[in-house]
């Protein structure tokens, strides 16, 4: 891999400086210790550019939260002319138009039995709307969650978290929250035969996991048992929906899964303005919230505005009116065949996997190579530890940015705008391709570690 020299860096500017003062001082230290070092200033579609206006590949989407690409001059003209509308923004005293016409289209996009949609700012908080009206329309206290589920970081949201380092400084957590393997149907059933589950939370696909796939029929199957005991099947597709699987929802590609409540976010506000919705049925919602009573027991005071309604309007549209949803699987299949093709036989990668435009390269030892022999356990911990980031880093040096899954730093997520074209994917590709060519073994990943790590404590791991 070909270093960039000191010179070519990244230098200390005052936004970066402010930023590490004043927001998150770790954050920018890790950057200084990987040589991370950018500063992004602009973005347009599937591009990327830094302050000394270098363009950088977008594979990464803000986590998946731009379905159609960073800065859509169709959303961003829709939002200007909302503005000078005057239109009022936040209302609380009676209906919004907007959100009215989102929750509309939302439901139908969804099918039946959807009908009603709450609206919140963000996954985080869609997911733990989803949880509260379970509470709420069951009368039961517990959750049911996945062993390497990602739902959120609030203290609800944490309970059903499937990673010990992000829930063990807030524990106590919420009591009777039960935790089972993903695509264990067995261990699932014993978790609800209590009958003091409120509901199952679960991803269609563990995108920060590692982009893991569940068993065929399990989502359907794990439906069947839910009902069987009076559970509800909450559904989190804040990574998954608003396309990025090749249709709306990823559930609509489950044969006979109908969930009780769908959770979305990221995407659903075009990048450029934060917005969750949980879908649910009317029967469901008046059970929880159907009374004069009980209306306001759940919302918050940016939910539903209409500023961020109007972007989840209007990416909708552009969504539908550009095809995105075909685009996705088609360049999501690209993607999938071209990765298979280029890293197959490499004894490093040990699976590539994934459903449209959410793909896993799975990195770690293959049983190839003397180092693999003879300590596979180290060989694995360093691929989890360090393998991905490196090769992230590798890739961010070659003009494109990247991620590894947030819990399995050994797996490479792609998951680009829908609007990236097929030649576009075909240069993802080949850098990802030329990258790991670099790493066939452990031994140049360590060396290329070891002469990193010192060239940046030399420096003072200055960002």
């Amino acid at each position: 891999m070909t270093a960039r020299t000191v010179a070519d860096r990244t230098s200390a500017h005052p936004d970066v400086e402010r930023f590490a003062r004043h927001v998150n001082p770790a954050f920018v230290k890790l950057l200084g210790v990987f040589g991370y070092g950018r500063l992004f200033t602009r973005a347009q579609g599937v591009w990327v550019e830094d302050h000394r206006g270098r363009r950088y590949l977008d594979l990464l989407a803000g986590f998946g939260a731009a379905n159609i690409g960073h800065n859509h001059p169709r959303l961003v003209q829709r939002l200007r002319d909302f503005l000078a509308e005057g239109a009022v923004n936040l209302v609380h005293v009676g209906p919004s138009a907007p959100a009215g016409l989102l929750a509309e289209k939302l439901v139908a996009l969804a099918g039946p039995p959807f009908d009603v949609a709450l609206l919140s700012s963000g996954g985080g908080e869609a997911v733990e709307a989803g949880m509260k009206l379970a509470r709420a329309a069951t009368r039961r206290p517990g959750f049911v969650f996945c062993d390497g589920g990602f739902h959120g970081t609030s203290l609800g949201t944490l309970s059903i978290m499937g990673e010990e380092r992000m829930r063990a400084p807030f524990e106590p957590l919420l009591a009777g929250c039960a935790r089972v393997p993903f695509g264990d149907l067995g261990a699932l059933e014993r978790a609800l035969k209590p009958r003091a589950a409120a509901a199952f939370v679960v991803e269609p696909i563990q995108g920060e996991a590692g982009v893991v796939m569940p068993p065929p029929g399990f989502l359907a199957s794990a439906q069947e048992l839910c009902r069987r005991y009076g559970t509800l099947l909450v559904l989190d597709e804040v990574q998954t929906g608003i396309g990025r699987t090749g249709t709306w929802f990823a559930f609509q590609q489950e044969r006979g899964l109908t969930p009780d409540v769908v959770a979305l976010a990221k995407s659903l506000g075009g990048s450029v303005a934060p917005i969750g919705a949980t879908l649910v049925s009317r029967e469901v919602h008046e059970r929880a919230y159907g009374t004069m009573g009980r209306f306001d027991l759940h919302g918050s005071t940016f939910g539903g505005n209409s500023f961020a309604c109007v972007a989840a309007i209007e990416t909708l549209a552009i969504i539908e009116d550009e095809g995105l949803l075909a685009s996705a699987a088609a360049r999501g299949a690209q993607l999938l065949d071209g990765l298979r093709g280029r890293l197959a036989g490499h004894p490093l990668v040990r699976d590539v996997r994934g459903r449209g435009l959410l793909v896993g390269v799975e990195l770690g030892p293959t049983g190839s190579g003397l180092v693999n022999r003879i300590a596979p356990g180290l060989v694995r911990k360093i691929a989890r530890a360090v393998f991905g980031q490196w090769a992230a880093l590798g890739l961010l040096e070659r003009d494109v940015i990247c991620q590894p899954a947030a819990h399995h730093w050994n797996v490479l997520k792609i998951e680009p705008p829908l609007t990236i074209a097929a030649g576009e994917v075909e240069r993802a590709v080949d850098a990802i391709a030329a990258v790991l060519g670099e790493y066939t073994g452990i031994a140049p990943l360590l060396a290329d570690v070891t002469r990193r790590v010192g060239r940046q404590w030399v420096g003072g791991f200055d960002f």
